[in-house]
């Protein structure tokens, strides 16, 4: 597909190996967002900063690498995100079971189905406002586990505000399903540093507590607040330090325009990011466990409700999708300087 000569801003199709990317840009300022096919995994959101593009994503670096999927580096998680309890819930009386016949360490049911699926390209739309990419999966069907149908579609844009992307869930099933979207983005803000010296800031109330499964305690013992918990407390902005950081937190405060807004900074460079959601929660990751760079980047995730959420009753309004119906959720990053 040949790229748009005649507007400021770019969609076309490129190639990382052998794996098919979309590219949107902008012609003036030569910011670039990329994302693969496979798996819609964002892989660059090059920006201009003091003269020079920085790659705010660290996606994945090659094809192997998209295929592999290590770390789930922009990972697109439908119909759930994070982990599944013991891979089993119910849903409508029903026990599920999406590991029949696994047992011990193997039941690790996690991230949704969508990883690993090539999407298709429904749309390439460039104009002078604004680039965008329109994704889609009819992937999500009955399977052990999980005997619904959905079809999703990604909608990326590139434009003076930075990238948006919304998710569209449609249940096109017989029968009411759980579903919930959630996104795994890893951001750096250099290339020859660590997190440690970035300041985060997450503008929540409430810290859900995990037990060493990193599934949420039971009931309320899930809830705490951030005045209980100060070493993961980031309500005003501060420097990451040695935290180690892989916390779900909710109860998120929205701006004035109805975004919330978790920031990362580099006070050296004075680049910062702000990763915007519309409602839900927002999962950060410190990075230490990941086999590639641990602590080169941040993971902030925004999901449309916490892991394991098939499980939890307060939940069970917020993930269910009843025939017919579509459900969107948006997010984003702004990148905001000094």
């Amino acid at each position: 597909m040949a790229a748009q000569q005649t507007t400021r801003y770019v969609a076309e199709t490129a190639q990382l190996g052998d794996q098919p990317v979309v590219v949107l840009r902008d012609r003036q300022d030569g910011r670039r967002l990329r994302v693969a096919r496979h798996g819609a995994a964002l892989l660059g959101f090059e920006w201009p900063h003091r003269g020079a593009l920085q790659d705010l994503a660290d996606g994945y670096r090659d094809g192997a690498e998209v295929l592999a999927r290590p770390g789930s580096r922009f990972a697109i998680m439908a119909p759930f995100a994070g982990r599944v309890a013991d891979a089993r819930y119910r849903f409508d009386g029903r026990l599920e079971d999406l590991q029949p016949g696994a047992r011990g360490t193997e039941r690790a049911a996690r991230h949704g189905f969508v990883r690993g699926v090539a999407f298709a390209l429904d749309a390439l739309v460039a104009d002078q406002e604004h680039a965008q990419a329109v994704l889609s999966t009819q992937a999500i069907r009955p399977q052990p586990g999980y005997p619904h149908a959905i079809d999703l579609a990604l909608v990326f844009t590139l434009d003076g505000g930075g990238l948006t992307l919304e998710a569209r869930m449609r249940n096109v099933g017989e029968h009411a399903a759980p579903c919930f979207f959630g996104w795994h983005p890893y951001f750096r803000l250099a290339d020859d540093t660590v997190v440690d010296g970035w300041q985060l800031q997450i503008p929540a109330q409430t810290l859900i507590r995990t037990g060493a499964d990193l599934i949420a305690l039971p009931g309320a013992a899930a809830y705490v607040p951030l005045d209980d918990a100060p070493a993961l407390d980031f309500r005003q902005p501060r420097p990451i330090g040695d935290s180690i950081i892989d916390q779900g937190y909710t109860d998120l405060a929205a701006e004035p325009d109805g975004r919330i807004r978790t920031r990362l900074r580099d006070p050296g460079s004075g680049l910062g990011i702000a990763v915007w959601q519309e409602r839900g929660v927002m999962h950060a990751f410190t990075g230490d466990t990941i086999g590639r760079d641990p602590r080169r980047s941040m993971a902030l995730e925004p999901m449309e409700c916490m892991a394991d959420a098939f499980n939890r009753p307060e939940c069970a309004a917020a993930i269910r999708l009843e025939p017919g119906q579509e459900r969107r959720f948006r997010c984003g990053v702004e990148v905001e300087t000094a």
